[in-house]
């Protein structure tokens, strides 16, 4: 007759052994429990090791309960501190609430991980995660940009740290597209103030543009709208030669044909006229030192 004892302990091994695949669930169908429940007897969460733990931690995240990922890759920080584990635990902690679009305890978690483990290989993906928990909370165009300057920040310290690693490519997109959400402000700004007839307003949002965000796809309408602008309030050469640096650098641009089409209308064409900040932007296009 088979020794009873032995097969219960063989069943109990079995239990924590495959503790990744069928955690015990509460009995009201919640989550996975600190305690775990094995026949009639309760199994401590102290009681289970801290690779079987973060498995646990790893197949609640595939199965999509964050939550208790988040929960049980806490645990293996409380119970196994300092331990390789731990460090993973935290790393998986940031990846599992930015998953869940909780970005301030992913930042948190992030930065935790890069001020414990700072050395470790995973501390371009810590950075980088901290840097996308700002960046994909980049709101729509017309509201605050502060998250913005952040992401830019934390985006540039990726791709200055750690410019040979995986992420640095994606940091660099990243930074292009926060950089253009930037002037895209600027622009929306500007414009508000050029239909109410605030030219003077609205010009400085358009230098900004120029002067600052040369870069991004903006630009062009920048230009387009400062030859607006000056032609509003009468001022010729500077819209002459806002649309020469226009014409300069983005000839077939439709907003090129806006402005020539504006400036023919008064018998005048682009050309860089007088003195000023844009005689001196044409002056830096012509000798290749602008875009």
């Amino acid at each position: 007759m088979p020794n009873m004892s032995l097969i219960k302990t063989a069943v109990m091994l079995a239990l924590v052994s495959s503790v990744a695949a069928c955690g015990t669930r509460d009995r009201n169908g919640g989550g996975f429990l600190s305690n775990l429940f094995v026949g009639e007897q309760e199994a401590p969460l102290e009681s289970f090791t801290a690779d079987e733990i973060y498995k646990r931690g790893e197949a609640e995240l595939a199965n999509g309960d964050v939550d208790d990922a988040v929960r049980l890759f806490g645990e293996v920080e409380r119970l196994y501190p300092y331990s390789e584990w731990a460090k993973r635990a935290l790393i998986m902690q940031a990846f599992a609430y930015h998953a869940d679009r909780e970005y301030e305890q992913s930042r948190a978690a992030a930065q935790r991980f890069l001020d414990f483990y700072p050395a470790d290989e995973d501390t371009p993906y810590a950075q980088y995660l901290l840097a996308i928990s700002y960046y994909d909370q980049i709101d729509q165009v017309g509201r605050d940009q502060g998250l913005t300057f952040q992401a830019l920040q934390a985006l540039r310290t990726v791709i200055e740290r750690y410019p040979d690693s995986e992420y640095a490519r994606s940091s660099i997109l990243k930074f292009d597209l926060a950089f253009d959400h930037l002037a895209g402000k600027e622009m929306e700004i500007g414009r508000y103030y050029l239909k109410r007839g605030h030219y003077a307003a609205g010009i400085n949002r358009f230098r900004v543009v120029v002067e600052e965000f040369q870069t991004t796809t903006h630009t062009p309408e920048a230009l387009h709208r400062l030859v607006e602008s000056y032609l509003s309030l009468g001022l010729t050469d500077e819209a002459q030669t806002a649309a020469a640096i226009l014409g300069f650098n983005y000839q077939s641009n439709e907003f090129y044909q806006d402005s020539f089409e504006l400036l023919a209308g008064r018998g005048l064409k682009p050309a860089p006229k007088g003195t000023g900040w844009l005689v001196d932007i044409y002056r830096q296009v012509i000798r290749g030192r602008w875009l």
